[in-house]
């Protein structure tokens, strides 16, 4: 059995290389591992081999020993250094050992040199920052999807730079709600969206725009969704200003919007201020597309909705008041509507058949088509729909300019004066007075 020779100095890690305590992060199996590959990477460099070397690191006292085993042969016979030891200088180190026998003797780190050392203490303190990013990494990686509450330490245009527990975090502009205005030392709550390693350095994206903030957010203030009561069946949403959330009950009991909304909104105020006053529609999910479509567009009342699975369109028909509603503000109801239900919708004026009006696809000899389609998309698909809406309403509306606008009700309103006219005319002639003596004859 070999017997070892312990020399002095022993290796200090701490005081040598590294304060291993820093690195907290890091399980005790995988840094015993990194040290010993770097000693080991120092005894190949010196001795051209570490195949009959032992490394026994010990990580609570900060310390290492390397023992190096070889045979003792005789003077004359040695043959290989890195393997044997000749008897002569066995028997000094301990007039004991005799041929045959193997030696553990432990090998003193500092006798390698200056140059060796440094790289070592530079390669080992590479390799655990390597190690504790990719623990950080790891832990967030884990957390993608949890919401967390941070502060804001660094505030530039393009980002926001978070601490949280010690870490940093990022939140690009088109992450963050447009109204949000935060200073270094605000406390900020975002959800974890993504995590990668990016120049070998952690990128920790958090969210505050993403759907998935919203979702958690419901989840944080309505119990039922946690137990999984109710389900999210889908999210849409324009940061800071709408949002859609459709849900549904696996519990015939629980009125799902109600449950969401709250007693007096009690639970969904609590949302809408963290999302600087975000407007959410909560609607009940239904596998019924039209009356789903009629849902999404709320709070617009509906007439009577037409849809094609195929081509996943709709059309939606309402009276001329509930227009403006389908479509909101800047346009935001019908665009997150058709989101939601994956329908491209389209509204139209619900005409009444006593009252006489004109396609304006008729008007595509004397106005362009591309114009006639911008006023359909905002549900203009008629000439009295587009008569009912002021200049600056129709230009708010629409992409089109106040010239463009000007010609359309210049023409849409020669058409209805010369039909007046014409009907006037028809009036006219209907009546024919009499000829004098025709009574008589």
């Amino acid at each position: 059995m070999a017997r070892r020779k312990v020399a002095d100095p022993k290796i200090n890690l701490v005081d040598a290389f590294v304060e291993f305590s820093r690195y907290k992060n890091i399980d005790r199996a995988t840094l015993m591992g990194v040290l010993e590959e770097v000693f080991r990477t120092m005894i190949r460099k010196e001795y051209g081999s570490d195949e009959n070397f032992d490394i026994i690191v010990n990580v609570d006292k900060g310390d290492i020993q390397g023992f190096r085993e070889r045979s003792v042969v005789e003077d004359f016979e040695l043959e290989d250094e890195t393997q044997q030891i000749p008897l002569s200088e066995a028997l000094a180190i301990d007039p004991d050992y005799e041929v045959g026998d193997d030696i553990a003797e432990e090998i003193n780190f500092f006798h390698f040199g200056r140059k060796i050392v440094q790289t070592a203490k530079q390669t080992l303190t590479q390799k655990i920052r390597d190690l504790e990013k990719a623990s950080i990494v790891e832990q967030y990686q884990d957390m993608i999807g949890t919401v967390v509450v941070g502060e804001v330490y660094q505030v530039w245009r393009n980002e926001i730079l978070i601490i949280h527990e010690g870490n940093e975090l990022s939140m690009p502009r088109q992450q963050q709600i447009p109204k949000d205005r935060f200073r270094k030392g605000d406390t900020i709550r975002a959800v974890i969206l993504e995590v990668a390693l990016k120049n070998n350095n952690p990128r920790i994206i958090i969210s505050r725009s993403s759907p998935l903030f919203l979702e958690k957010l419901f989840e944080q203030e309505v119990p039922e969704i946690f137990d999984g009561l109710i389900n999210i069946r889908g999210i849409v949403r324009e940061p800071g200003e709408r949002a859609k959330v459709s849900v549904e009950s696996y519990d015939d009991r629980i009125d799902p919007v109600g449950a969401c909304v709250g007693m007096k909104g009690s639970r969904i105020h609590g949302i809408v201020r963290e999302l600087r006053n975000e407007n959410i529609d909560v609607i009940s999910y239904t596998s019924n597309d039209v009356l789903y479509i009629q849902r999404a567009l709320s709070p617009a009342k509906i007439s009577s909705t037409k849809i094609d699975e195929e081509t996943r369109t709709a059309q939606v028909y309402l009276k001329p008041d509930q227009i403006s509603l389908a479509i909101g503000k800047n346009g935001l109801n019908i665009k997150l509507a058709s989101k939601l239900t994956d329908y491209q919708i389209d509204v139209y004026r619900e005409l009444d058949p006593n009252e006489e009006d004109i396609d304006l696809d008729e008007f595509n000899d004397e106005i362009e088509q591309w114009v006639i389609d911008e006023l359909k998309g905002i549900g203009c698909d008629t000439a009295k729909a587009v008569m009912s809406l002021s200049m600056e309403e129709l230009v708010r509306r629409s992409d089109l300019d106040k010239e463009t606008i000007l010609n359309v009700l210049n023409v849409i309103q020669a058409e209805f004066d010369e039909e007046s006219s014409e009907a006037e005319t028809e009036s006219t002639e209907d009546v024919i007075p009499a000829e004098p003596g025709e009574d008589e004859a």
